[in-house]
């Protein structure tokens, strides 16, 4: 895949993602600056004057989709922009009718699709069974679990491995768990303080931090889009650790970082200021990236054991 294909392609998602026209400005400056991320050095030439384009309504769908030719891309790019569509839990009616015009559009095998939108729509179920969708607020407090420090720590870098584990994955779906396991993951540190959260307050949570749920995915993408780990390929990834090493490094680090900085919030009674949330998660951001360094053994044993089935019943299991 060239460049001009690679840009196409993260066009597409950079529509899905601005589809709705509901992002607030501080999700908008994250999906710019994972724009010009993803453009610089060793990346796609032109991705961040692409966002502007695209914010702005001035890149058409139509010559986009042109660009690609080749089958497999085009149902790459179809993928993507569902997950991104669906990156906050919800598909708005917006992102629907942009998903059945790029979907007329891109005209993907309609069986690889269809299979494709059964694992998505799965992984989805398999999220909202994990966590409830709503707690009635009248309910007592549950009374806390009792898990020490050094359990939480354990479940939180288990946690962090896995999803570490799934960016080395070349399937689309395999970044499609990556959010719903961060939630699982804040909703158990909070009911082992006593807590019992509902999915809205825990992406709410994750947002306040500092991690946008929409500029999460296409970062996630878009870097196994221009590392060449994204793929139909049945069996295991070999060879490309390295090229994942960036975006394993970031899934590792923002969930390993999102739990910590969780685990102090409901700790301490949900003291913490907006402010100080985003503060103490960029502080234990970059000693998380240079964690996943020393847990690379593990976490590349873990995506060899991975498949479709099992991380749905990681999802799904509490």
């Amino acid at each position: 895949m060239n460049a001009q294909e690679q840009q196409a392609i993260l066009t597409i998602a950079l529509m899905a993602a601005l589809a709705d026209g509901d992002k607030a400005d501080a999700e908008r400056e994250s999906l710019r600056g994972i724009a010009e991320s993803l453009g610089g050095k060793g990346g796609v030439a032109g991705l961040a004057a692409v966002y502007q384009d695209v914010l702005l309504r001035r890149v058409d769908l139509g010559g986009t989709v042109a660009r690609l030719g080749d089958a497999g891309q085009r149902e790459l790019a179809y993928e993507m922009a569902v997950c991104v569509c669906d990156a906050d839990g919800a598909r708005s009616a917006a992102e629907a009718a942009f998903l059945a015009d790029l979907k007329a559009r891109l005209k993907p095998d309609a069986g690889e699709v269809a299979a494709f939108e059964r694992t998505e729509a799965e992984l989805v179920q398999a999220a909202s069974v994990a966590v409830p969708a709503t707690v009635a607020t009248t309910a007592a407090a549950p009374e806390v679990r009792g898990l020490d420090n050094a359990a939480l720590d354990k479940s939180i870098l288990n946690y962090a491995m896995l999803n570490g584990a799934l960016e080395l994955l070349p399937q689309s779906w395999a970044s499609m768990a990556i959010i719903p396991l961060q939630v699982k993951m804040v909703y158990e540190i909070g009911k082992s303080h006593g807590v019992e959260l509902d999915q809205g307050h825990i992406r709410e949570f994750i947002a306040a931090v500092g991690v946008g749920l929409t500029s999460q995915y296409l970062e996630q993408f878009g870097r196994k889009l221009i590392g060449g780990l994204l793929g139909k390929a049945a069996g295991r990834t070999i060879g490309g650790i390295g090229r994942a090493a960036t975006g394993m490094a970031f899934s590792f680090a923002t969930t390993y970082a999102l739990g910590q900085v969780a685990k102090r919030y409901y700790a301490g009674g949900r003291q913490m200021s907006t402010e100080l949330l985003k503060q103490t998660f960029q502080d234990l951001l970059g000693p998380a990236k240079q964690m996943q360094a020393q847990y690379l053994p593990q976490i590349q044993q873990k995506a060899a054991t991975l498949d479709a089935g099992q991380v749905m019943a990681l999802v799904r299991g509490r």
